[in-house]
């Protein structure tokens, strides 16, 4: 690789980190416009979920075998055939006229973008060696922080402008793109000749834990988690299927994911704190939105403009980050300043209203740029700090999927909690209201008055006005759920202090860890 012209380095960093955003897009991208798609495919809301579901259950199964397949097939054509299978998936998913067709194509779709978002950074790292690894380093986590924030501003665009269709079809001109750079720059030494045997009962094993995990923490909220039986009976097959494929792995020459290389200290604690990012990263951007939307009224398009000026942020920072690397600085302080930084994010976002502008957002947000601009490039340096070239994709694969289980625990932990405290505030809101009381009488009054100079028919006005105040005492409950989630998910943050000092207090770990800021 040190061969390559510095132009070649160019136009592959300019493919893996397109095509890593062009995945990553389409995790978010689907979110605004499931209403439009439900409607258009006369399907539930419950239902469509299903297209976010089918993908997500596929990205977690995919990531992890990337390093495997791609020493199968030769990391070029595997590499090659998952923009393949992407970008047609994507046409297919454009073009279905049923829910389970598109649901489909979507998983489908899935697999494709998974191997992406690994490979890319395993051939990016490959590309980027020895003291521009650091730099390599921070150009992916470039993508991997805009790729989501992106999914809604596009989204929305989309659907104010356009269908939903459109969402998929622009996938296809950056597929074509990808796919001609990576032919032409990508040299044929990047591919892994070495030819191992497939183990088809650790593949099983990984499909039906992983899976089985994936759907309990997509869907669990919607099936009301372990009052139904579909629930337990998946919790119970994805407990018994992950622990039974760890030890299966483990005893395997040539295993589907090498588990040995978490031998490696500075891999095995990179993992748990990506696991972290994961579940901050997703669940910000998750709750924010539907803060912004349910609560706020913007639409997609205003809530993916707010999040822009601070997704910048972290592109300009991290390229900084990685030559403070580059000059010695240690990844842990970054780490360290990072995390404390993305508490900052979650202690000001609890301070919001009903009231607030859209400026009262810029200070959180740029924090909270700064503070993924501090995470990710350390991490990604981190990571492979001390594997073997070999062993590279492997340590990639597995990082990128605890990031990527991060976020789908998250999710689910954060949906529950909110829904959970929904109730709480709905309750302590409505104890304080009552008839006679000179607030309510006033606030009774002032809508009855409104209501009965706007509606035409005035018919069963007591009941519309006590349906306003239902609706605005279910505004506030949501707001103050969705400030209490920013709080919880800022002591998570918590976890991660014990991993940095554990980190520290290991002699192979800060060697490594130099030899890597050496490097960068």
């Amino acid at each position: 690789m040190e061969s390559l012209s510095k132009t070649a380095k160019i136009f592959i960093a300019i493919t893996t980190i397109s095509a890593a955003i062009m995945e990553l897009i389409d995790t978010s991208i689907v979110n605004v416009a499931l209403n439009q798609m439900a409607g258009n495919l006369g399907a539930s809301i419950e239902d469509i979920a299903w297209v976010i579901t089918s993908y997500a259950i596929a990205n977690v199964i995919i990531i992890p075998m990337t390093g495997f397949l791609a020493a199968y097939f030769g990391r070029l054509r595997y590499y090659m055939a998952s923009i393949a299978i992407f970008t047609v998936a994507s046409v297919l998913c454009g073009t279905s006229t049923t829910l389970w067709e598109i649901v489909l194509w979507r998983f489908v779709q899935g697999l494709g973008g998974g191997a992406l978002l690994s490979t890319s950074q395993a051939i990016l790292f490959e590309t980027f060696t020895g003291k521009q690894r650091g730099m390599a380093a921070a150009l992916f986590g470039m993508g991997v922080v805009l790729g989501p924030t992106l999914g809604p501003t596009v989204g929305g665009i989309i659907i104010d402008s356009y269908s939903w269709p459109l969402i998929f079809y622009i996938n296809v001109p950056f597929g074509i793109i990808a796919s001609m750079l990576a032919y032409r720059f990508i040299p044929p030494r990047a591919v892994t000749h070495f030819k191992p045997s497939i183990d088809w009962s650790g593949i099983f094993l990984l499909t039906i834990g992983l899976g089985a995990l994936q759907y309990v923490l997509e869907r669990g909220e919607a099936e009301d988690w372990y009052d139904s039986r579909l629930i337990i009976g998946l919790t119970i097959v994805s407990a018994v299927g992950l622990i039974t494929f760890i030890w299966w792995e483990l005893q395997q020459k040539e295993p589907v994911v090498n588990l040995r290389i978490l031998k490696d200290w500075n891999l095995a604690i990179t993992t748990l704190l990506t696991f972290i990012v994961g579940f901050i990263l997703f669940t910000s951007v998750f709750i924010f939105p539907l803060m912004l939307q349910r609560v706020l009224g913007y639409t997609a398009y205003e809530t993916g403009i707010t999040l822009l000026p601070a997704s910048f942020l972290s592109l300009i920072m991290m390229p900084f980050i990685g030559k403070m690397l580059q000059n010695g600085v240690r990844p842990q302080l970054f780490v360290t300043l990072g995390f404390i930084t993305l508490m900052g994010f979650g202690i000001l976002m609890s301070q919001a209203d009903q009231n607030v502008s859209s400026s009262f957002f810029a200070l959180p947000l740029m924090i909270r740029g700064a503070g993924l601009a501090f995470l990710f490039v350390p991490l990604n340096a981190m990571a492979v700090a001390g594997l073997q070239p070999k062993d590279i994709p492997q340590g990639v694969a597995l990082n990128n999927m605890m990031r990527q289980l991060g976020g789908s625990f998250g999710i689910a932990i954060i949906n529950n909690y909110i829904a959970h405290r929904v109730a709480i505030h709905r309750t302590d809101l409505i104890s304080n209201i009552y008839s006679g009381s000179a607030q309510f009488t006033e606030r009774y009054n002032q809508i009855y008055q409104g209501l009965q100079s706007k509606l035409p028919i005035q018919a069963n006005l007591q009941n519309q006005t006590y349906q306003v105040i239902e609706l605005t005492v279910m505004k506030q409950s949501f707001l103050l759920s969705y400030l209490d989630a920013f709080l919880f998910a800022t002591l998570f943050i918590l976890f991660a202090f014990p991993l940095i000092l554990l980190a520290r207090k290991n002699r192979k770990l800060n060697k490594l860890t130099m030899l890597a800021a050496e490097e960068v």
